[in-house]
């Protein structure tokens, strides 16, 4: 039965393009990425809802950012299941209805969630083991042999960790939902058991496409897409697209079918480069290529986390990037230009839980991306 109190509509061409010449009319041009597979603009730099103390304090915080970032020009926001305990969410959900009643639409707005870290949503339980059995086990949503540290990869509990995201968000449709960290399950079961488990949960997102619960998926790694192919925790893009293809087969259940694997997330700053500069991608397409390369080439959205290093980054600032970018007004600023300014990175995510932080955020939107001969003369100068 469809739940009436969610608001239908997902992100689409003629809403984000609009929301280009409205809302982001007085941004800087170059400042909004072509998502090509969905004809989507989405803003270069979002919005992440990490950081800040599960109180309400910072719910109403977070609640404020995401209006007013959304009535500024920055159309994509970052959540995930367990965030704050949960709370990043419903914050985010609050903020969303605040901007729509101030006119933005539905449509203009690119939503990602994140799912398969345990939510607890009244703390770190002092039982792991009967947290587990009576909130996960019980209730059918996976097994023991799923579970690493705190993290739950099995088709139940992410199909479950959808359903809280979008009662919690309040919206019909998630435009992405992607699997948080897989990658943490190797050294424990070893990457050909990883697969095996990633393809059955892959099946339940693309089921979850089929039924218009999430418009597409992926997954966001800490380690997989930047460490050498020979490490264990390495993730190949390909690889993954292969397993989301059979899953697109087994889910609709036809040998044609095409994937809805559309976008990553990865670290990426000016301490973590790996993504743009270490070449461990076979695309497919008789080369081999960086990260960031090799999503384009794949028809895969990236999106950056960790832009400002959990914080550390606003106050420190590699000399030549400081030196290509004297003009703004601090080190966080030049350090959300720098990710922004990548070849092949979509859209840089910042956590922000204080509302000054947003100025920063808006003050970079206002400013052109750097040309790509400029960006690339940085990685010559500190060789």
């Amino acid at each position: 039965m469809k739940n009436t109190t969610l608001l239908p509509g997902h992100a689409t061409r003629a809403g984000t393009e609009g929301y280009v010449k409205t809302f982001g009319a007085d941004l800087a041009a170059g400042h909004y990425s072509d998502f090509l597979n969905l004809h989507l603009k989405l803003s270069s730099l979002g919005l992440g809802t990490f950081p800040g103390a599960a109180s309400d304090e910072i719910d109403e915080r977070y609640a404020g950012i995401v209006c007013r970032a959304l009535v500024s020009g920055i159309n994509v926001i970052d959540t995930a299941a367990h965030y704050r305990y949960g709370r990043s969410a419903r914050a985010v959900g609050e903020g969303l209805r605040r901007a729509f009643a101030e006119g933005v639409a539905r449509e203009q707005v690119f939503v990602v969630a994140k799912g398969g870290f345990l939510r607890f949503d009244d703390g770190a339980p002092s039982d792991l083991e009967a947290w587990f059995e009576a909130n996960v086990a019980r209730k059918g949503l996976g097994r023991r042999d799923d579970l690493t540290d705190v993290h739950l990869l099995s088709p139940g509990y992410i199909a479950q960790q959808i359903e809280d995201v979008r009662a919690a968000l309040g919206l019909e449709t998630l435009d992405a939902f992607l699997v948080d960290q897989p990658e943490v399950h190797i050294p424990r079961v070893g990457k050909d058991q990883l697969n095996r488990k990633l393809q059955s949960v892959f099946t339940v997102l693309e089921q979850a496409v089929k039924e218009n619960k999430i418009r597409c998926y992926g997954i966001s790694t800490f380690n997989g897409f930047r460490v050498e192919t020979d490490n264990v925790l390495f993730q190949s893009l390909a690889a993954l697209q292969g397993l989301a293809e059979k899953a697109a087969q087994i889910a609709q259940q036809d040998t044609q079918a095409k994937h809805s694997f559309k976008l990553v997330q990865l670290p990426f700053n000016q301490a973590m480069l790996e993504g743009f500069t270490r070449f461990n991608q076979a695309t497919g397409h008789g080369n081999v290529a960086s990260t960031l390369q090799a999503a384009f080439q794949l028809k895969v959205y990236a999106m950056a986390s960790h832009s400002l290093a959990k914080g550390r980054l606003a106050g420190y600032c590699e000399s030549a990037v400081r030196q290509a970018l004297p003009r703004l007004a601090n080190d966080a600023q030049r350090a959300l230009q720098f990710n922004r300014s990548t070849p092949g990175l979509g859209t840089a995510l910042a956590g922000i839980s204080t509302p000054s932080h947003l100025d920063d955020l808006l003050a970079v939107a206002r400013t052109p991306p750097m040309g790509r001969a400029d960006y690339l003369k940085l990685y010559q100068r500190t060789e």
